[in-house]
Order: C-alpha cells, then structure tokens, then sequence
C-alpha cells in the first residue's frame, strides 16, 4: 500500500504541475522592445497576442521599467495622440497587434539602457470571460532604435 500512495501522491504533483500549462489559452508572437539610447528613460514594446477562448489583456510587468502601461495611438481631430488604456480586447481566436502607431505597450522610468542584441521580460495580465486570469511571461529581444518592424 505505501507504494501505491506514493505513487499517488507523485501523479498528483505531475498533473498540478503540467495542468497551468494545459490551461494556457494566450499566446504571444513577434514580440520586442525599441532599444534606446543613453539617457532615454522610455521606450515600446510591441507583439501579436492571441486568446483562444477570448478576453483582455489588464496589464503588464516588467523589471526593467518603474512604471508599464498599455496605450493607445489615435487619429482625434486630425491629430495622433498617445494614451494609456485600462484594457484591450482580446477577441477569440484572434490576433491583435501591439504595433508603432497602434496599440503598444509603455516602458516608462527604465532602470537601464535598452541594448539592441539583449532581451527584457514582461509578464502580460490577461483576464479571460469567465473571469479568471492568466499571467503570460515573454521573452522581448530588444531591436536597434531605428530597425523598422518585422512582422509578418
């Protein structure tokens, strides 16, 4: 019987283990970061993010920043402004763009210099439907201040 516990016990640790990863309904692709240069305390983050079931995304972290928000460029009255949002839509099974000139994400105070060649992580807060949430890590590599978006 001790053996049956055991292995009980060490089944149930593997399925907590794994079930976070089986749950996971965001996806992020194409992610990176606008590198700067010395003294330049804010910079961009911008990705494609992909809930399977839908929801929003509520917020973002980074180590790398004292302060991140989620912001919104838009034409208003013939002119483009920047503005932090309180969330963004994630449409099922969808694909939204955190671009230039779009929906981004502010790195703002940062701590260091941002490298091109070298990475930061954010950890993105997705709320889905039903309520729950989701934290999302992403690995951004950082891309030379002038290098122009690679997409696809």
């Amino acid at each position: 019987m001790p053996h049956r516990r055991t292995l009980f016990a060490a089944s149930t640790l593997l399925l907590a283990m794994l079930t976070p990863a089986a749950q996971a309904q965001t996806s992020v692709s194409d992610a990176w970061v606008r590198g700067t240069v010395a003294q330049q305390k804010a910079s961009g983050a911008f990705m494609r993010i992909t809930s399977k079931a839908g929801g929003k995304l509520i917020g973002v972290e980074s180590a790398a920043a004292g302060l991140v928000e989620i912001h919104e460029m838009a034409m208003q009255g013939g002119v483009m402004h920047m503005h932090a949002v309180a969330s963004v839509e994630l449409p099922a099974g969808q694909a939204v763009e955190f671009k230039p000139g779009g929906y981004h994400v502010m790195l703002m105070d940062l701590k260091r210099p941002l490298t091109a060649g070298k990475s930061i992580e954010l950890t993105l807060l997705v709320q889905a439907k039903d309520g729950k949430r989701e934290k999302v890590k992403v690995l951004a590599p950082i891309r030379a201040l002038g290098a122009a978006p690679a997409m696809n």
